[in-house]
């Protein structure tokens, strides 16, 4: 298996095909190998147009997804960034090849060692994760200039919302369970400005300030 031409391929065609512009966005998913982030067992489809299972009930959303939210973020190389929901990782390697650190948060504790171990092994000593309620943030790190969320909440959750810096940026999917809309909100004068961006579909986002169970 090319993963190299299929990764290319991937770019080629569901990023830069569906007009995802960042020319940095775009070289990050030239260089990370989404491949070592899906089970061995789907690795053929690794770079398909489609979200696959990591386990747990959580998915690797399709890399389209991650690279909107990623381009939406509009990050520069000295921002510190809040991801919650690690999952496999894979989106947490695009963000440290993009931005100077990243705080990354899952709920689930075996995602959360896996994703380490591919992250220390390609190298990324730019990442901290942490086991833990991604709903509650992360105060003792706060403020972020940059807040991404990969699992849907009804409302904004306020931690959340308190931890971004003033002209800070978040990229949330807001909505029900089955249907959200791709979100972002940026802090200006301490309220922030929400703009819709599309709709979307993403696991719940579970914790205090989400949904309280699933």
């Amino acid at each position: 298996m090319d993963y190299d031409a299929l990764r290319k391929q991937m770019v080629d065609e569901q990023l830069v095909g569906r007009a995802i512009k960042n020319k940095r966005v775009l070289e990050a998913f030239y260089k990370v190998p989404r491949h070592k982030f899906v089970p061995p067992d789907l690795r053929d489809n690794a770079y398909a147009d489609f979200p696959l299972p990591i386990g747990t009930g959580q998915t690797i959303s399709q890399p389209y997804i991650v690279a909107l939210m990623t381009e939406l973020l509009d990050l520069s190389p000295q921002d510190k960034v809040l991801e919650i929901g690690t999952g496999s990782g894979y989106q947490t390697a695009i963000l440290a090849q993009l931005a100077q650190k990243v705080y990354s948060m899952e709920r689930f504790k075996e995602l959360s060692r896996d994703a380490q171990v591919i992250l220390s092994e390609l190298g990324y000593n730019n990442v901290r994760l942490k086991v833990g309620d991604g709903t509650l943030g992360w105060p003792e790190e706060a403020p972020f200039e940059k807040i991404i969320v990969t699992a849907a909440s009804q409302r904004m959750p306020l931690p959340l919302a308190e931890q971004l810096a003033e002209k800070g940026r978040i990229v949330i999917p807001l909505g029900e369970s089955f249907s959200q809309m791709l979100t972002v909100a940026e802090k200006v004068n301490n309220q922030l400005q929400h703009r819709e961006i599309c709709g979307c579909v993403f696991v719940p986002l579970v914790g205090k300030h989400g949904y309280h169970d699933y």
